[in-house]
């Protein structure tokens, strides 16, 4: 028996059998497939869930034992509660005069009542009286001389309820969320603190979060479990017993001549070309968020998060960002993106389309203009559409292999791209159509595989993988601040609802940037490309001729399902079409390949395709070539749609394309009397010559945009600058002068009051017409971007008004005029004189002469005389187009002893767009002749009507520094969110534990566009402005762009404190772990 057995039981050293090895290898990554999956998932399902660490914060009032006003901004409006007790005796020091005990917004603000709570004592006939006003309710209201010595005020206020009490009466109690506004603590007290006087203010910090150890443990487990499954189910997939496949296999590092003009145009591009409107932003939002300690959304909403949408993405921005704030730098991931795109297409999708994909090189070609016609306008800036796009084209390349190669391990790979693009923006919910697309053939591949290891060992892996995007957005997050971010866009907007897609089509085909030629065209192709490979799909019998059938379906259904999908994105801006680009490189391949000789052999066909691309140019050429901010400077028809000496160029496309529908209709009459050996074999690719015209079109626009420019500052200077160490951008080409009075020239002869009306008839101190010094394109600005602003509504302010000297009247000035004057220039030193409301039609104004500055050491004596004036005058605009208005020149001349020879006369330079408001006339002192010495001001109006008026002031020769050189590095600055790229080097003011820092200067960029950014971050909107505007004024600081000093570049703001004593509150916090369902309470939306 034993030699039996040992006979059968193979020996020590022999082999065993490989079936067996397989399948005791398939067992083994079985068990570890299922196993690592479900933890994966669970774990994954559970990061949101669990606890976090947060800092709680507050503070206390008084500080430092004194009565002293203190500055707490909070990015919320709102605390989570505030509780104050105020000794009645502490009345007694202010009933003389009258004031405030406590006010938690400035009363100099002007808002204190309206937005805040105040306890104050005011005087009256009857007597002095104690009131407490909140939010512009009165809950009391009493005689000081009726209080009792030992009472105290006690005011307690949460989102519940708000009860007011003096001690021994019944409390006021106000039922709902009436808890105020609070930007400090701000008092006419001065001294020691009254005994028993105290505020304490609990600060809604909610957002300030950071994962506990459990959490952190969670999260690793989550990567872990995800990774190892995934390499598990590639073990199982190898079950099959064929070898891998390269991932990147040899084609990819085969150099070809469409590769440099595409990679070429893309780098190019990235130096010279424009970027998008919300590039200021984004770098805005990542900038900030490591202070912070969670990413917000800092220009609107109450600083909320962005959880989950977001986190991976914008956070590589701010990683990139503290190695360099420039834009080569930041923008670094859209180039790689875009690079990475057209290799996936070159390289992946058309091998996978089929042979004359392959073959034909005009298709190639047509792909890589394609995805340049999109990439150019959309996506070279800090948007999150360029991830998307290279998110869904992974999601197809993907799922193509797994079809390919018959393995789920490239399927489940598939949904890495996937899940990240769904987080970085909403419009990432497309690539489930390119998972859609291939699933019929993907669930044939799992049913066929399940039969041998199981479905739970192929599924499992793919899910744990799906969701494990999930402890990436939440890694310090917990899942109750999805329901704040949602609350907050609902309330604020805009949050339109899918069947208002219409609206970023209507945007498409408006005048402007967001319906420029360039994004216009690019729309256009997709459409078109995707009609005629649909087209050519059904008339052949579902199979395109020279193309595989399925990888081209499949193609053209993701792209055409994508178009529904973008409709559940939440806003309506055609900046989100950058997420066609892979997609619509990949769809001109095919369309190539369907009108090209392969497929259409008929010249009547050829004809009609021609036609209708040339169509499709006529409607795309008959906008404007507009781009946003400063990527317009210099820009032809930049304001207007393209045309030649008059003939609109969309009109003569039109032309052509009827002349070739003509031409489709002879040949279709004449076809019959052809014989084969005279047709024409000659093929002429249409579609990728058109393509290719646009885009070299929009890069012609932009090489002659820096060459125009230069030296004055352009999109290409200021990136090339930055490759040579100057990164600062538009803050080294703005000259701003801080002082405008201590440029003033002085006068020849007589004194600064008389020599500016040294001759004048029908000018007056008081000639300006204060009802009329809003621009007149402010209503127009604030219609366009009306339904940009959700809820919001819309202002025609720009924010300047506050002192650019809009209304309003000031002590009486030098020459007894009483008009306030703009720019903070001093009425005590400056006279001014205006023709409105003087009577006829004629009226004039010769001023004496100034005389100017001697010339320094290198002959310059300074770099731009100005002249601040308002109404309407004549001028010519950035394409040097006449401007009507009336006549104002400064007049120079030389001086010979006590006498002035004349020299000759000059128009000052105009920021037309500004009329009528008060601006700076502006004259480059190189124009003059070097003789000259002495100029004077001369204006005529020559109408009636009361529009046509002008009021100036003495010239001046400005004191200027750049911005860079005024603002600094370090101080806080709120910048616009369309600025903030252009200002790299700026530090922008920072929030921490819900406390706003209160920034010295506003950068804000042109008129229109400022009224836009102001709706935004207005306190409607839960911005920044709702709370910047309480604690600080406005000074509008004269402003230039060097070397092109008639451009509105924008304006920068001086912001000086309301209350110049208070110092910034010290706050407390405390770490507390929270619940991942814990919330204090709903944000106090109501203050808006």
């Amino acid at each position: 028996m034993t030699l039996l057995l040992s006979r059968r039981r193979p020996s020590d050293d022999q082999p065993l059998d490989p079936q067996d090895q397989q399948q005791d290898s398939g067992r083994t990554w079985r068990i570890v497939a299922i196993v690592a999956g479900i933890v994966g998932v669970l774990l994954a399902v559970a990061v949101p869930l669990l606890p976090v660490q947060q800092e709680q914060a507050s503070f206390s009032w008084p500080q430092g034992g004194r009565a002293t006003s203190v500055t707490s901004p909070l990015v919320s409006y709102s605390p989570v509660s505030v509780d104050a007790a105020i000794p009645c005796v502490a009345a007694a020091g202010l009933t003389a005069r009258g004031g405030y005990l406590l006010a938690t917004v400035p009363p100099a603000s002007g808002q204190a009542w309206h937005y805040g709570l105040n306890v104050l004592v005011s005087s009256t006939e009857a007597g002095s009286r104690l009131q407490v006003v909140l939010r512009d309710k009165t809950l009391i209201d009493t005689a000081v001389a009726d209080l009792a010595h030992d009472c105290r005020v006690v005011v307690a206020s949460t989102g519940a309820r708000t009860a007011v009490e003096i001690s021994g009466s019944e409390p006021v109690v106000i039922e709902g969320d009436f808890r105020p506004q609070v930007v400090g603590i701000f008092t006419d007290l001065a001294g020691e603190v009254p005994a028993g006087m105290r505020t304490d203010v609990e600060i809604d910090s909610r957002f300030t979060t950071s994962p506990t150890v459990l959490k952190l443990i969670a999260i690793i487990g989550v990567l872990i479990a995800a990774a190892l499954a995934l390499f598990a189910l590639h073990r199982l997939d190898c079950l099959d017993g064929r070898g891998n496949r390269r991932v990147l296999p040899h084609r990819w590092w085969r150099p070809r001549w469409v590769d440099g003009v595409v990679v070429g145009t893309l780098v190019l591009w990235y130096l010279i070309g424009a970027g998008t409107a919300d590039d200021g932003y984004i770098l805005g939002m990542a900038r900030t968020a490591g202070h912070a300690g969670y990413l917000a959304n800092y220009f609107a909403y109450f600083g909320v998060p962005e959880t989950p949408i977001g986190i991976p993405y914008d956070l590589v921005i701010g990683w990139l960002a503290q190695i360099s704030t420039a834009s080569i730098v930041v923008r670094l991931p859209e180039l790689i993106f875009g690079i990475v795109c057209w290799f996936l297409i070159s390289r992946e999708v058309v091998p996978r389309l089929g042979i004359a994909a392959r073959n034909e090189k005009a298709a190639i070609w047509a792909g890589g203009l394609a995805l340049l016609a999109f990439w150019l306008p959309y996506n070279n800036g800090l948007r999150p559409e360029p991830a998307v796009a290279l998110g869904v084209l992974l999601t197809w390349v993907s799922m193509e292999r797994a079809l390919a190669t018959r393995r789920l391990a490239p399927a489940a790979m598939a949904l890495i791209p996937a899940a990240l693009a769904v987080v970085t923006n909403p419009a990432g919910v497309i690539c489930f159509a390119a998972l859609l697309a291939g699933a019929r053939p993907l669930v044939q591949i799992i049913v066929e595989r399940a039969r041998r290891v199981g479905y739970l060992a192929l599924l499992a892996p793919a899910v744990a993988v799906g969701v494990s995007i999930l402890a990436i957005v939440f890694i310090g997050q917990p899942i109750s601040e999805v329901t704040a971010m949602s609350d907050a866009h609902s309330v604020v907007g805009p949050n339109m609802p899918w069947y208002d897609e219409t609206f970023v089509y209507q945007s498409l085909f408006q005048v402007g940037p967001d319906g420029s030629m360039a994004r216009r065209f690019a729309m256009l192709l997709l459409f078109l490309t995707l009609a005629v490979s649909v087209l050519a799909l059904l008339r052949h019998g579902g199979r395109i001729p020279g193309l595989a059938a399925g990888p081209t379906r499949r193609i053209l259904g993701t792209t055409i399902a994508t178009i529904p999908l973008m409709a559940l994105s939440p806003t309506k801006f055609t900046h989100h079409f950058g997420v066609f680009a892979g997609l619509a490189g990949a769809v001109a391949v095919v369309a190539a390949v369907a009108a090209g000789p392969r497929v259409v052999r008929s010249p009547r066909n050829r004809a009609l395709f021609a036609a209708v691309v040339t169509a499709v140019l006529a409607l795309a050429f008959t906008s404007s070539n507009s781009w946003w901010y400063v990527a317009a400077y210099g820009i032809p028809w930049w304001d207007k749609p393209i045309s030649v000496k008059g003939i609109s160029a969309g009109t003569a496309l039109l032309v052509v394309a009827i002349f070739l529908l003509a031409y489709a209709g002879w040949l279709h009459i004449r076809e019959p009397f052809r014989s084969a050996e005279h047709r024409s074999h000659r093929r002429i690719p249409v579609l990728t010559i058109a393509v290719g015209l646009v885009v070299a079109f929009e890069v012609a626009s932009f090489i002659k945009a820096g060459i125009d420019q230069y030296p004055a500052y352009s999109l290409a200077k200021s990136n090339f600058s930055a490759l040579g160490g100057q990164t600062c951008a538009l803050a080294n080409e703005v000259l701003v002068e801080p002082d405008p009075d201590a440029g003033m020239l002085q006068p020849l002869s007589g004194d600064r009051a008389t020599a500016l009306g040294a001759e004048v008839d029908g000018f007056t101190p008081n000639g300006v017409n204060t009802n009329d010094l809003v621009p007149d394109a402010s209503d127009a600005a604030a219609a366009s971007v009306g339904q940009s602003l959700g809820s919001a509504g819309t202002t025609t302010e720009s924010g300047s008004t506050a002192d650019s000297g809009l209304g309003g009247s000031s002590p009486h000035g030098i020459n007894g005029s009483t008009i306030a004057l703009p720019f903070g220039l001093d009425p005590a030193a400056t006279p001014v004189l205006g023709s409105y409301g003087s009577p006829g039609v004629t009226k004039t104004l010769v001023s004496g002469w100034y005389r100017l500055p001697a010339p320094d050491s290198s002959a310059s004596r300074g770099q731009i005389l100005a002249i601040a004036a308002a109404g309407r005058i004549a001028t010519t605009d950035l394409d040097g187009l006449p401007v009507t208005g009336q006549n104002v020149q400064v007049e120079y001349g030389s001086t010979n002893g006590a006498e002035v020879q004349p020299l000759g006369r000059i128009t000052p330079d105009d920021v037309s767009v500004l009329q009528p408001s008060w601006r700076n006339l502006r004259v480059p002192l190189q124009q003059l002749p070097p003789p000259a010495d002495v100029v004077r001001i001369t204006a005529t109006v020559d109408s009636s009507d009361a529009e046509q008026w002008v009021a100036v002031t003495p010239p001046r020769v400005p004191e200027l520094r750049t911005l860079d050189e005024l603002v600094g590095h370090t101080r806080p600055v709120l910048m616009d969110w369309l600025v903030g790229l252009q200002f790299p080097c700026q530090q922008p003011m920072r929030h921490r534990y819900g406390v706003a820092e209160i920034p010295e200067y506003r950068i804000l960029p042109e008129f229109s566009a400022a009224i836009m950014t102001s709706n935004w971050q207005s306190h409607a909107s839960g911005g920044p402005l709702g709370y910047t505007e309480l604690v600080t004024r406005t000074e509008v600081l004269p402003s230039y762009l060097k070397d092109d000093w008639k451009r509105n570049w924008g304006e920068i703001h001086r912001l000086v404190p309301f209350d110049p004593t208070a110092t910034p509150a010290v706050i407390d916090t405390v770490t507390v772990e929270r619940s991942a369902r814990w919330t204090p309470g709903p944000l106090n939306f109501g203050i808006r």
